[in-house]
């Protein structure tokens, strides 16, 4: 008998014409949306990663604000949303169609592999513990694939030694926790994880060192509170004005460019120590 969780899950497939297979999950429209953004976002090395990551989130602009749409599927398959980002989801998908249009890359199942890539460890699904769900983990594993560089020490940030259990102690809070198996391997990624000294730039230095951050640069937002590393993430986008502000999915107005510079917006996030600032690395031939 089907679960009811799983019934529903079939039902909103049905509503929405969603296309499903052993490895995916999408729907017509983010088709559409993906080809767009590969036809409208012109990159190459002379224009470098950072300025076509730009102009790619710039085209998502006023994308709803969507949470936890990776959470919708047991067992764990790769899905695609477009249409509603989270603050993760919008850094993994811009992330990949600008390094796409760097290469000189259009098709759909480049895309959908390059995304997988990313999202896991070592670039390997293989359950819902392989996917990234710290972004430091995401950071470090990423910059394993030389795919980005954590630039953060190199701006003056500080070593932060903290423990890192957030999903390990609210199990609740995680559908697929529930299995003991994940919870298990959930929590050793966790106990890495705190082992691990993570660089942090405080939000009293970031204006200083503003003109060393790049156009395209990942800004995450660290945070004080208990058992997490990181509550928000974006890009580094430099205005006319020569000031960083960010471009991220909002959970207010989806899709936007802060209004403040970076400097001052972190001034109002509750519970920000700092940043960490991840270069993406141009893609290799």
């Amino acid at each position: 008998m089907l679960k009811i969780g799983t019934l529903f899950f079939l039902l909103l497939c049905s509503v929405h014409g969603w296309t499903q297979t052993e490895r995916v999950l999408f729907a017509p429209e983010d088709r559409i949306i993906f080809d767009r953004l590969i036809l409208k976002v012109e990159g190459d090395e002379s224009v470098g990663i950072g300025e076509t990551i730009v102009a790619t989130g710039q085209e998502l602009l006023n994308t709803p604000y969507v949470a936890g749409t990776l959470e919708a599927h047991t067992p764990e398959i790769l899905i695609v949303n477009l249409r509603g980002l989270d603050c993760t989801t919008f850094v993994e998908n811009v992330l990949t169609v600008g390094g796409m249009v760097q290469e000189g890359q259009k098709d759909w199942d480049t895309y959908l592999r390059h995304l997988e890539q990313l999202r896991y460890r070592d670039g390997l699904r293989a359950g819902y513990p392989s996917r990234l769900h710290y972004f430091t983990d995401w950071i470090r594993n990423n910059a394993e694939k030389g795919l980005v560089k954590d630039i953060t020490q190199s701006l003056g940030g500080a070593p932060r030694e903290k423990r890192i259990d957030f999903m390990g102690t609210h199990p609740d809070l995680y559908p697929a926790l529930s299995s003991e198996a994940y919870l298990s391997a959930v929590q050793k990624v966790e106990k890495e994880l705190s082992d691990q000294i993570t660089y942090v730039l405080a939000k009293e230095e970031v204006s200083a060192v503003e003109n060393q951050i790049k156009n395209g640069d990942i800004i995450a937002l660290a945070t004080s509170v208990d058992g997490l590393d990181v509550t928000h993430t974006g890009f580094a986008f430099r205005k006319e004005n020569g000031r960083i502000h960010l471009l991220h999915a909002s959970t207010r107005g989806g899709v936007e460019i802060s209004k403040a510079p970076l400097a001052v917006y972190l001034q109002g996030v509750k519970g920000n120590t700092g940043i960490i600032v991840v270069r993406p690395l141009q893609p290799k031939d």
